[in-house]
């Protein structure tokens, strides 16, 4: 029987972290403008050897490799798209020399152009963004989120910020029906208008805006933009609010961090992955044995042995994204922990944001 095999891409997010976790101390030594023009002319990187990837329900193993596309976010979005794209298949080419069967599109690689359409069409092997499980993953941790802070999720007013963004309107169609109101906010009338009408008529009431100030109303955020830079500022939210930040870079200013200790930001989900000597030789950011929804996928479809294009394209399947749960599911992913801003949220964590909520709600009532 043929090896289980699959690779997934990444690229520098974080900059000077990023660098530095690969090649030290260079991060800290280059300057940031030096860092995003050098980094167009470097080849596709290996990074690591992905090992102990195993089912719990076959015992299949599977092992895959980390490759790296040297671009920032702000490199692909000023480089002509045709110029990513072949950076983008050069990595896929490295994936396949070294075995690979599937490939995993990472962080902006998912983004630009097509949303992989055309990386797919180039490549002999497999492509998936990974953005189905992605949005099963953000909906199960929101939820869980709703429920630590005691929001109930049917009354609920929910904004998904980037609405009309593949994962935003996947993960405001999977919302709609299960919240008291949804604000759906966009940058363009017309297309989030469009989204609105996809929710419409599921049991929740549907708002479209193209004003992020609308987010002060939410009990809960979903946010998953393209932007390069923040969008959700301390101003946007109200005590006691939860924002779960799927987006890389992320959509959430490190501001609201250090102001707003009454709000609850969380990371897209942390997927804990299946195997005791699963190791991915590289930390990215994550304790062991855990991976973000979208690697989680494309090692998913390995175990499975799906070597075909999964989710690729801004228009996800609903029935997709509930297969690939149901397959991580019987694999043995699964959603472990939340985090904010690389830290673990623990029941203190929850416990000290519910109290600072409520004295500033109190403080306020006493003011007006």
């Amino acid at each position: 029987m043929s090896e289980h095999t699959f690779a997934f891409i990444i690229h520098p997010i974080t900059i000077r972290k990023d660098v530095n976790r690969k090649f030290p101390p260079l991060g800290t030594i280059l300057p940031e403008p030096v860092i995003h023009w050098a980094s167009q002319f470097f080849p596709p990187l290996y990074i690591s050897e992905i090992t102990g990837i195993q089912s719990v329900a076959t015992g299949v193993t599977a092992r895959g490799w980390f490759l790296a596309v040297p671009f920032t976010p702000q490199t692909m979005m000023r480089l002509p798209v045709e110029k990513v794209y072949n950076k983008i298949v050069a990595a896929g080419h490295k994936a396949e020399a070294l075995g690979a069967r599937t490939l995993g599109l990472g962080a902006y690689t998912s983004v630009v152009g097509d949303a992989g359409v055309t990386i797919a069409q180039r490549l002999d092997i497999a492509v998936t963004t990974g953005d189905s499980y992605t949005v099963a993953i953000a909906i199960e941790a929101l939820a869980e989120a709703a429920r630590l802070m005691t929001i109930p999720m049917r009354e609920a007013v929910t904004a998904v910020v980037g609405a009309t963004g593949a994962i935003g309107k996947a993960c405001a169609r999977m919302l709609a029906g299960r919240v008291g109101e949804l604000v759906l906010v966009g940058r363009r009338a017309d297309a989030t208008e469009a989204v609105r009408e996809l929710c419409a008529g599921r049991g929740s009431v549907v708002r479209a805006s193209t004003d992020v100030n609308d987010v002060y109303q939410a009990d809960l955020v979903l946010t998953v933009t393209s932007a390069t830079d923040a969008v959700i500022e301390p101003r946007h939210l109200r005590s006691g609010t939860v924002v779960l930040d799927v987006a890389r870079p992320r959509d959430v200013s490190v501001r609201v961090a250090k102001e707003r200790d009454d709000v609850l930001v969380i990371e897209g989900g942390m997927v804990e992955v299946p195997g005791p000597e699963a190791d991915f030789h590289f930390n990215f950011g994550f304790p062991p044995r855990h991976a973000f929804a979208c690697m989680a996928e494309t090692m998913t479809l390995a175990l499975e042995g799906r070597y075909e294009d999964y989710t690729l394209g801004r228009d996800l399947d609903p029935a997709r994204i509930d297969e690939i749960a149901a397959l991580a599911s019987k694999h043995g992913f699964k959603l472990s922990g939340l985090r904010s801003f690389e830290f673990a949220v623990t029941d203190e964590t929850i416990a000290r944001v519910r109290e600072r909520a409520q004295q500033r709600r109190r403080a306020a009532t006493v003011i007006h």
